[in-house]
Order: C-alpha cells, then sequence, then structure tokens
C-alpha cells in the first residue's frame, strides 16, 4: 500500500480572487483511512481531484510512494490511468445499461484481464460486498445503497493501491447511511486499501476515519485521529466545527465585571483570564447540580429538549447561553435553578485570533509554595 505526500500543494482556478488550496503540506500514511473534513468551498474536493489527477496542480508537488505525480516546478504529470487509483464518485456513476456484474467487471475489461479470471475477481469482490445475489440486475433496480456498494465494488475489483471516496454517502437516508458506515470500516479491513474520503459530515468522520484532516478556506487547520481532534481541538474554528452539539463558547473579555455568574466564575479561577477571548466548553462535559459545589456557577433552566435516547438542556447566566447533553432522563424543568460545574480540565481557551492557549487555574500552592509545603510536612 502507497504513502500519499503533498508538499506546498496549491490550486488557484484562473479568475479567483484566492487559491482553492493553499501551500498544503499534508502526507497519508500506507493503509490509513483518512478523511478530508470541512465546509462546503473549502478545497477539500479539490484536493482529492488533485491526488486522482483529475485537476493539475497550479504549485507544490504531489507523489504517492516517493514517486512524483504532479509538480509544475519539475514539468511532471502522471495521468489519472497511470496512477492506480480507484475514485467513487458522489453520484455512483454507473452504466444504466449494464448489469451489475457488467459494471463491477467494467475495469477489469479495459485492462484486458483473461475472461476466466475476470469472472472469478468479480464473483470475490460482490460476495464481500454482498451484492452477489443482484448480479443480474440493472443499477435501476437497485436501491441507493445497493448502488454505492456496486460502484465501490468496481473500484475495488481493480486491485487500486488508493481509493478515493468523494462524499460516498451524502445521497443515502439515514438508515443506509448508518449501514454504509459499517460498510466502509469493513471494507477498510478487509482490503487494507489508503483510503482518503471527503465529507462535511463530522460524524462520518468520527466514526470512520483513523486519520482526519480539517480544512477550512482552503487552508488546512488540524491533522490528527478522531479523538485527538475532538479532546484538544488546535484552534476555535476546529472546535466549532467539530461535536454536536456544537461547543459551548463563552466570551471572556472583561469577565471580572460581568453580570454573567458563568463568566464571574470563569475569573476567579483563572487569573491570566485577560489574555485570551472565549472559552470552550463540550456540552456533555457540563455537570448539573441543584445544590453549590465548588466550580460551579448558578444558571437557570431555559428549556428541556428530548432528541430521542438523550436530552439537550439550554441555560442561562446573564447574557450567556450553555446547552448542556445528557442520556439521563432529566429530573427538573424549566425555570428551575441550578449550579452549573466546569470542571478545569474540560475548558478549552482561545485568543482573539482563535488561537488555541493553555491556562493554567488558580492553585493556592502556586500563591503560598512555602505554606503548602509546611502542610504537608506536618500531615
Amino acid at each position: 500500500m502507497p504513502t500519499i505526500t503533498l508538499s506546498q500543494l496549491q490550486k488557484t482556478y484562473p479568475g479567483a480572487k484566492s487559491a482553492a488550496v493553499k501551500g498544503l503540506d499534508l502526507t497519508v500514511k500506507e493503509g490509513e483511512f483518512m478523511c478530508l473534513l470541512g465546509p462546503s468551498g473549502c478545497g477539500k474536493t479539490t484536493i482529492l481531484r488533485m491526488i486522482a489527477g483529475i485537476e493539475h496542480t497550479t504549485g507544490g508537488s504531489l507523489s504517492i510512494n516517493d514517486q512524483l505525480m504532479d509538480s509544475v516546478e519539475h514539468g511532471c504529470f502522471v495521468p489519472p490511468e497511470k496512477r492506480g487509483i480507484g475514485l467513487v464518485f458522489q453520484s455512483y456513476a454507473l452504466w444504466p445499461h449494464m448489469t451489475v456484474e457488467e459494471n463491477v467487471a467494467f475495469g477489469l475489461k479495459l485492462q484486458k484481464i483473461a475472461k476466466d479470471e475476470r469472472l472469478q475477481r468479480c464473483q470475490d469482490v460482490m460476495e464481500k460486498l454482498r451484492i452477489a445475489g443482484y448480479a443480474k440486475r440493472y443499477p435501476a433496480q437497485l436501491s441507493g445503497g445497493q448502488q454505492q456498494r456496486v460502484a465501490l465494488a468496481r473500484m475495488l475489483v481493480v486491485n487500486p493501491s488508493v481509493l478515493l471516496l468523494d462524499e460516498p454517502l451524502s445521497n443515502l437516508d439515514a438508515a443506509l447511511r448508518l449501514e454504509m458506515r459499517a460498510e466502509l470500516r469493513r471494507i477498510h479491513q478487509t482490503f487494507g486499501t489508503t483510503i482518503v474520503f471527503v465529507s462535511h459530515d463530522q460524524w462520518e468522520a468520527m466514526t470512520l476515519a483513523t486519520t482526519i484532516a480539517v480544512m477550512s478556506n482552503g487552508e488546512l487547520q488540524q491533522v490528527g485521529t478522531p479523538d485527538d481532534i475532538y479532546a484538544t481541538p488546535a484552534n476555535r474554528f476546529v472546535a466549532e466545527f467539530i461535536g454536536t452539539p456544537k461547543l459551548n463558547m463563552i466570551d471572556v473579555t472583561d469577565s471580572a465585571n460581568s453580570k454573567s455568574d458563568i463568566k464571574r466564575e470563569i475569573a476567579r479561577r483563572y487569573p491570566d483570564i485577560d489574555k485570551v477571548a472565549h472559552c470552550g466548553i463540550r456540552p456533555e462535559a457540563l455537570v448539573l447540580h441543584q445544590s453549590s459545589v465548588m466550580n460551579s456557577a448558578e444558571m437557570v433552566v431555559e428549556s428541556i429538549m428530548p432528541t430521542g435516547g438523550s436530552w439537550v438542556i439550554e441555560l442561562v447566566s446573564g447574557q450567556d447561553r450553555l446547552f448542556h447533553s445528557t442520556q439521563l432522563r432529566p429530573t427538573y424543568q424549566a425555570g428551575d435553578m441550578l449550579y452549573c460545574e466546569l470542571p478545569d480540565e474540560a475548558l478549552h481557551f482561545f485568543t482573539p485570533h482563535g488561537e488555541r492557549v493553555e491556562l493554567l487555574p488558580f492553585r493556592i500552592n502556586s500563591i503560598w509554595p512555602d505554606v503548602t509545603n509546611a502542610c504537608a510536612h506536618l500531615a
């Protein structure tokens, strides 16, 4: 399986005011399942098309297994058919006049593979993707999920070194998306193919990918495992883009003089709070109590919203509005006063420009080390 290396990759379209992809440095490791994640227009599909060879780069270089595939500087461009890459389009692009078996075998026929071998390889892949029973049907006779499997089978049967997926599940309903997510994970485990897929759906990325590359306005924001990106977002954009319900973001400028109890509580605990502009906390990280506890602030329950299996609690303190998510049925109701605990380890701080910074909470042993040490000695 190959490694894909993008070095200062750039793409600028004629007449565009800015580059679609700006100086991207990214490595997709051998056998990795990477998701290019971001909002519409962030450049993720353009990157996929450049890897496939459908789009030419306008700067930087693109290599597969240390073999240069595209570089304007070196005057190199390897055409798509020689890159050993399979691309599955969002629209599936199946031939409507061909049966499932004929669609799957299409790439092998172009490679002039012998008929017996071609039929055997098609049968093996169709059985693994559970579409062998539809071999004689036409695409119009299949469901969306079945058509998606046929499109995947057509690519996998030619043994591509890299499989590229362009928002492959966006045309499916919720139930089929869930089924196909499990199918894609199984495909990756079964075939071990290096996979790069594009999505704007964070749940797809979190549940499928081994590595996520978050994009915004043509620039790479963060690369990491799903856990890393969720727990330690590199900047405010990543923090707010990942997570449902989205991250609670509190404006902490001039917090000490605020009428909001939640802001005053944060300012009380963090002496360097004036160095940041916003404090974020995940909805599930909030802890609600019916009596006062340490590191908590008074908040009023504004509403309780059931989402099926979980609840979202809307809380208000002054001008601040926070959302708490829980899988436990609430025992309180709108209008109740609660105490909202903000665990130190769950807080994320960001500068006015959105960069992540680490703040240390007030500790008695940092102010009075001698007293703390003496107490420890006496104990």
